[in-house]
């Protein structure tokens, strides 16, 4: 099966494709505002996690997840805590680092794309001594 490819809109004309309206929204629901994720980003994440369901579309509940990590990433622990609370929070740092532990996967992808497309918070990078160098 062809993968579905993802559509940004044109001139107002063509909208969005379905899964970048549903990542648009994962990250609404988590206190980020869409426009301030490139959308050069989203398409990478969307990409991502048609590769994580070869041969059929991720399901509408697999975007939460993956804005809930991205936007900690972006936003930092304090105020993604504000707008999410502790429990969020806490679950958003056990996954990277399960992530760094592990090395790959979606989630190491997901916090990789944020520090290599320079949008990874400071203090993210900080705590867990996030570094874009190979090597």
């Amino acid at each position: 099966m062809a993968r579905r490819l993802s559509s940004l809109g044109f001139l107002g004309r063509f909208g969005r494709s379905h899964d970048l309206r549903l990542l648009d929204a994962a990250l609404r629901a988590v206190d980020l505002h869409p426009a301030l994720v490139p959308e050069g980003a989203k398409l990478a994440i969307v990409n991502m996690m048609k590769d994580a369901w070869p041969g059929q579309e991720p399901p509408e509940d697999a975007y939460a997840p993956v804005a809930h990590l991205f936007a900690y990433c972006l936003v930092g622990p304090d105020l993604f805590a504000e707008a999410n609370g502790p429990e969020a929070t806490a679950a958003a740092e056990a996954r990277i680092e399960a992530a760094l532990e592990a090395g790959e996967g979606m989630d190491a992808d997901l916090v990789l794309l944020a520090l290599h497309a320079r949008l990874a918070s400071p203090k993210v990078v900080e705590k867990y001594g996030l570094s874009a160098e190979e090597g």
